[in-house]
């Protein structure tokens, strides 16, 4: 007859820790991609960031702050606070928000900018839209969600 082996103290240890480092990465991957601000910690710093993008998120959508966006993001806000020139004639259009994801403004408030995506043949899914109060909003899945894009200076 085999007798089992019983787990000692070191492996009920182990154990312990590789579910809390698993629930830990759990956490942090819905917290990421869910409700409520989020700001997670950011890339490389981006000159001028605080002309790019408010200090503090003005909704209460998720954020991210200028350093985050991919570095075409950041050349599409670049061209934003310098009024062009655009790439693409549908950028600084009125966006709609025919999603509702964005607050309710009146018609007029948000416009929106193709974010280039490498080797896309076409604007792709990426944009990013402004509203007349300066802020700025991400968008990755062509409008099925929205970051609130922030400078990451002074927050």
């Amino acid at each position: 007859m085999i007798t089992p082996v019983r787990a000692g103290l070191p492996a009920r240890r182990l154990l312990t820790l590789l579910v809390a480092l698993v629930a830990g990465l759990l956490l942090a991957a819905c917290g990421s991609a869910g409700g409520g601000t989020t700001t997670q910690p950011g890339g490389p710093a981006v000159d001028g960031a605080a002309s790019l993008a408010p200090a503090q998120p003005t909704t209460d959508l998720p954020t991210m702050t200028v350093s985050q966006l991919p570095p075409e993001g950041v050349e599409t806000l670049r061209l934003i606070d310098s009024d062009g020139p655009f790439p693409y004639s549908k950028d600084g259009v009125t966006f709609q928000n025919r999603e509702g994801i964005l607050p309710k403004q009146k018609s007029g408030f948000y416009q929106e900018y193709t974010v280039e995506t490498p080797g896309s043949d076409d604007r792709g899914a990426r944009r990013i839209v402004t509203g007349k109060d300066g802020s700025r909003f991400y968008t990755d899945d062509h409008y099925d969600s929205f970051r609130e894009v922030v400078s990451g200076e002074g927050s």
